[in-house]
């Protein structure tokens, strides 16, 4: 009975494996090590967020949202877009509240691609780009990017695309990097997009966290980007409540009805008191302006404490990650270096090999310094007794 049931089965990800987050996170559990690899803050909400989201299950908010998301997050959302980049978004037709980035990214991907459709991703790259891909039979076009500034040859990738290709996805600001896209850059996706036709998911989830006077550029302020594009935005990076999974896609009218067809059979709907207090929370639209000066000084105090060491720290433009390279102390494979410092000096890490399919070794460690000072101060103790 047994064998006739996996004879028949076949395994739409056959080579997908537990991430390699989840990984370094079970290791470091296991021999109590200060976790450094996954990218989610150790430090509290803001009360008063907390408080919200009591009231409104306690003012009994707590049946289904409407499929798209609640009106009064979406014109929240609007709101933001309108003061910080002067775009003008419909919340009733171009934002959909999504359970997370990542079901949004999925939802995204699913609304576009058909079997045999050619996607091109950049390398290294966020983990669920992949697999989400081929899970609706889509092929993975990876384009790898290297150290020390991950720079993009848009001439290759333009040279890349085939009758084929659907689909390019951009994480900007960049998850591991921390490199964020030029004028230059955009414009050179723009004439692309114009001349191909094909569509842009622009993975934006930290678009608030960039640092040293830089200013993020989204593709709704293309009017070319924005006719083929998709933005995925997430609460979690914003409010430090990565648990709550609640983010957003933005499209324009009649992409965001196609992504709705999809999201609605996939989640339907999103949480409904959160919702309500993350609208109410985010009803001040200068809060979004605490997020780069918080996080560009724990990126100081890392980059200080390390400055004097033999790792190297590469440039970091934004999110709450950094790259270190660790090839003036050992030349062991990424992977390898990752369990030792996790296993021997009670820090982890990410290796970045693992962002790519063909795991190149570059020497380089995933940092996140989303973490209290304290917590930062130990790790980093941990990692310069090596």
């Amino acid at each position: 009975m047994t064998q006739s049931f996996q004879s028949n089965f076949k395994s739409k990800l056959p080579h997908s494996t537990v991430s390699i987050f989840s990984r370094m996170s079970l290791l470091a559990q296991q021999h109590q090590s200060i976790n450094l690899s996954q990218g989610f803050p150790d430090f509290d909400i803001d009360p008063k967020l907390t408080t919200l989201v009591t009231q409104y299950m306690q003012k009994g908010f707590n049946q289904y949202a409407p499929m798209p998301g609640t009106i009064e997050l979406r014109k929240e959302i609007s709101e933001k877009y309108n003061h910080y980049y002067q775009i003008a978004l419909d919340p009733n037709d171009e934002i959909t509240i999504t359970a997370g980035g990542t079901e949004g990214l999925y939802s995204v991907i699913g609304t576009l691609i058909h079997p045999g459709d050619e996607v091109i991703i950049f390398e290294p790259a966020y983990d669920s780009y992949s697999p989400s891909i081929q899970s609706f039979g889509g092929i993975v076009i990876p384009i790898e990017l290297h150290a020390p500034d991950f720079a993009i040859d848009w001439i290759y990738v333009k040279s890349k695309i085939t009758e084929r290709t659907k689909l390019i996805i951009i994480n900007n600001p960049n998850n591991p990097t921390g490199r964020i896209l030029a004028k230059e850059d955009i414009a050179a996706l723009e004439n692309i997009v114009e001349e191909t036709g094909v569509f842009v998911l622009s993975d934006e989830v930290y678009e608030h966290i960039v640092f040293d006077g830089n200013k993020h550029i989204s593709i709704l302020e293309s009017a070319i980007l924005r006719q083929n594009g998709f933005v995925v935005a997430s609460f979690g990076k914003v409010l430090h409540a990565t648990g709550w999974k609640m983010g957003y896609v933005v499209a324009n009218p009649f992409l965001t009805a196609e992504f709705r067809k999809i999201h609605q059979f996939n989640v339907f709907s999103v949480n409904t008191p959160i919702q309500f207090a993350v609208a109410d929370y985010l009803s001040d639209v200068d809060y979004y302006q605490s997020l780069t000066p918080l996080f560009q000084q724990k990126r100081d105090f890392v980059v200080d404490k390390l400055s004097s060491s033999p790792y190297k720290v590469l440039p970091c433009e934004g999110t709450y990650f950094l790259l270190v390279d660790y090839s003036a102390i050992a030349q062991e494979k990424e992977l390898d270096f990752a369990e030792k410092l996790t296993k021997e000096f009670k820090i982890a890490t990410i290796p970045v090999s693992a962002f790519y399919s063909n795991e190149v070794n570059q020497n380089l460690l995933r940092i996140c310094f989303a973490k209290k000072e304290e917590t930062l101060n130990q790790a980093l103790q941990n990692l310069l007794s090596l």
